[in-house]
């Protein structure tokens, strides 16, 4: 793709195939879940009434909030918000999701259940792209780890191989290892 995607409208972007979440969850607090994902597929995804409501429902599915389906996006926890953050992300069908710590400020086991998401998500054959800190996410729910530090390419590699690395330990703790 040569197109410059600063200067693209944010429902544009959906329709080329990008779908992301948001460090803080950004959904409509006065809609439901349900709600929420079906805006998503009609304006990032321009589905019809029908397809949306069959594609929130399958994706409530997909993320284990069909329970909460008809609740208020801003009374959820942290964890359903940071789910419904995923599920709006893929409502439009998107070929590439790029996700903002997802992750973040979840407690562990809360953190597993996003990585069972993540999982499901790759099955499905999604491409992810994951900027995380919870070292957790990154041995167990990425196939590579890019380590940036002041806007440079540190290192591209394996998880463990990049968390094991020198580079990681100059750049966060300004020591090298023996």
């Amino acid at each position: 793709m040569d197109k410059d995607l600063l200067s693209v409208r944010i429902d544009e972007r959906a329709r080329l195939g990008l779908g992301r979440t948001f460090q803080v969850p950004r959904s409509f607090e006065n809609m439901t879940a349900y709600e929420n994902i079906m805006v998503s597929a009609i304006c990032g995804g321009q589905a019809t009434q029908r397809d949306a409501a069959k594609r929130a429902q399958e994706i409530l599915e997909l993320i284990g909030l069909e329970d909460k389906a008809l609740m208020l996006a801003g009374s959820l926890k942290l964890l359903d918000r940071k789910r419904l953050e995923i599920g709006i992300a893929l409502a439009p069908c998107p070929k590439v999701l790029m996700f903002d710590e997802v992750a973040g400020g979840l407690t562990e086991s809360e953190v597993s259940n996003i990585l069972d998401i993540v999982t499901s998500l790759k099955k499905h054959g999604y491409s992810i792209i994951w900027i995380e800190h919870v070292i957790q996410t990154m041995l167990n729910g990425t196939d590579r780890v890019l380590l940036l530090a002041d806007g440079c390419d540190i290192i591209c590699d394996l998880p463990q191989i990049v968390l094991d690395s020198n580079e990681v330990e100059k750049v966060y703790l300004g020591v090298r290892k023996k």
